[in-house]
């Protein structure tokens, strides 16, 4: 049986990253990138498919975790009949190759301990070659070798390693698993005690940067270390999630690869950073960026690989049961090759805020984005697929036609507020043709309300962004229509959700969560209509379903109290942040990203 997934903890060394549940179990782990084949992927199987457990033996009466302060130290404690262990895990940052660590402390009594470690590669499929050598344990196939070292000797580990010790008070022990290319000789490891030190204090720093000082001042930081945790070091891009196939409803097919960078995702994180003062990210955000989408303005895709590779083929693996049942289990992800005009305006709309930011300007970045202008401008009324990738046919979605219109209106800014050269009388027509178009035929008068597509009868909650985009005013006759009607149709016990679900509207059957970042947009309505105290309930509704460490899924099922989807999700994280200082900040980002 699946454990629940608002029961795993994140850590990472912004390279890759694992889930451990609360049972002590390392139960998803690709090495070495966040993208890699899984070695450990019983999160998405059984246990049979890798994991890596230390777990106290016998009846355990409380367990408790927390991150370290300010950190993606996870510590585990554990509290049994006979004394009361504590469990620190992390992964090493800035090291050659990944280095995952666990510590194994004594706090009370003395507690018999259960090692368990079952490596399989390839998303557990192939059973490594294994053998003790030099009291470490050496795991290999193809391409990875996986070594672990311990303070303790460890067991034989065929066909897995099992060992029990004892740990008294006082005492403590430790493992390290490191990973390297089979055709090289393996690393070190390094001082566990040095390593935990040096870890502390990378993220330590790291968080005393962040500019925000409101009430929400801990789950605003844990988002951003989580945000942080899922940028990919090497080059800047960002993955939206660190999992894939979590289903967005038990048993189900929803079930996405998310370790890519998405445009939009990435975009609407570099903005949540730089709103906390985070400009080094930005900058390397931008550089992956403009490497990212070199080539001819037509072939910009919504979504890249880590290092910008640009073909994600997505494949099924029938090995796998899947979480719950949940499959197909997707490796890569098709929406790659979709088209989503909104990309162009959350492009234009990141560099602009870069620009108001102070960040130094690029003239290799103004030059893309006159690229991109110069294509929108002929492919702006295209229908797309828009921000949901639907797979079905492309539609004239409004939520798209808005984002081009904010391309517009971010280039028409650059020229006027900070000196660029560009078609400005051109783009100030095309500009207010698209808001003609949009307020025409993407706004239904029956509903008093924006619909999702031209035509069409149905809601969809990414039009609550139009306020915040500054496409329209939150007092817009038309805008409170339309947040009134999604309060109506799309709210379910308090939760937002992106549309409905009927079969055919997005080429899938139907079943999914409520979509958290849609139930934050709705906040950000509300404090923008001067409904503050509304804002503030919906808001800390939205903070009582993180789980215990303060993490966020992509959905959530209300009535079954579970989180669904990617895990954890940027997306959602992201809105928790701008959500956050729209309520303490008099010009928050709702108010800011329009000027």
């Amino acid at each position: 049986m699946s454990k629940a997934i608002k029961d795993y903890a994140l850590i990472s060394d912004c390279r890759t990253a694992a889930l451990i549940s609360q049972q002590g179990s390392i139960d998803w782990l690709c090495l070495p990138r966040f993208d890699s084949e899984a070695c450990f992927a019983a999160l998405l199987g059984d246990r049979e498919h890798g994991h890596w457990q230390i777990y106290p033996e016998g009846n355990v009466r409380m367990t408790r975790r927390r991150y370290r302060d300010g950190t993606m130290i996870l510590e585990t404690e554990y509290h049994t009949a006979s004394g009361t262990v504590c469990l620190t895990d992390f992964m090493v940052m800035e090291g050659a190759v990944p280095q995952l660590m666990r510590l194994v402390k004594g706090v009370s009594g003395e507690v018999v301990m259960t090692v368990e470690l079952f490596i399989r590669f390839d998303y557990g499929d192939l059973i490594p070659w294994t053998q003790i050598e030099n009291g470490r344990l050496i795991a290999v196939a193809g391409p990875s070798t996986v070594q672990l070292t311990s303070s303790l000797p460890l067991a034989k580990p065929y066909p897995k390693m099992r060992q029990q010790f004892v740990i008294r008070e006082g005492q403590w022990h430790h493992y390290c698993l490191l990973w390297s290319e089979s055709h090289c000789k393996p690393s070190l490891p390094v001082d566990p005690l040095a390593a935990l030190s040096d870890t502390q204090c990378w993220w330590r720093d790291w968080i005393t940067r962040s500019n925000y000082r409101g009430p929400w001042r801990g789950a605003v930081e844990r988002s951003l270390l989580t945000l942080r945790a899922l940028i990919y070091e090497p080059t800047g891009g960002m993955v939206a999630a660190p999992t894939t196939s979590l289903p967005e409803h038990p048993g189900g097919v929803r079930n996405w690869d998310y370790r890519f960078c998405w445009l939009r995702d990435a975009t609407m994180t570099l903005y949540a950073l730089m709103n906390a003062g985070y400009r080094q990210e930005a900058y390397a955000w931008r550089e992956w960026l403009l490497r990212a989408v070199a080539g001819e303005p037509e072939q910009m895709q919504i979504m890249y690989g880590l290092a910008g590779e640009r073909r994600l083929s997505e494949t099924e693996i029938p090995w796998l049961p899947g979480y719950a049942g949940s499959r197909p289990i997707r490796i890569g992800n098709a929406a790659y090759q979709q088209k989503q005009l909104d990309v162009y305006g959350e492009i234009m709309d990141a560099f602009h805020l870069a620009r108001r930011a102070g960040i130094e300007p690029h003239e290799a970045g103004w030059k893309v984005q006159k690229a991109l202008m110069d294509y929108l401008e002929s492919h702006w009324d295209d229908p797309d697929e828009g921000i949901w990738e639907v797979r079905s046919a492309r539609r004239d979605f409004v939520h798209s036609k808005i984002m081009a219109w904010v391309a517009f209106d971010r280039a028409i800014k650059a020229v006027e507020d900070f000196g660029l050269d560009g078609s400005l009388m051109r783009w100030k027509n095309t500009r207010q043709k698209i808001h003609e178009e949009i307020c025409s035929q993407g706004f239904d008068s029956g509903l008093n309300a924006f619909v999702q597509s031209y035509g069409s009868k149905e809601l969809d909650a990414s039009l609550l962004m139009i306020p915040t985009l500054g496409f329209l005013p939150a007092d817009d006759p038309r805008v409170q229509g339309t947040v009134k009607a999604i309060e109506s149709q799309l709210v379910r016990n308090g939760f937002v959700y992106r549309y409905s679900s009927k079969e055919g509207i997005d080429g899938l059957p139907q079943g999914e969560g409520a979509f958290l970042a849609c139930s934050f947009w709705l906040a950000d309505n509300y404090i923008l209509q001067g409904q503050k105290q509304r804002g503030i309930e919906l808001f800390e509704k939205l903070l009582a379903i993180r789980n215990d460490v303060g993490l966020l899924s992509e959905q959530y099922d209300p009535e079954q109290k579970a989180l669904l989807g990617n895990f954890p999700q940027a997306f959602s994280h992201v809105s928790l942040i701008n959500t956050a200082t729209n309520l303490t900040n008099q010009h928050g980002p709702a108010l800011e990203r329009k000027k």
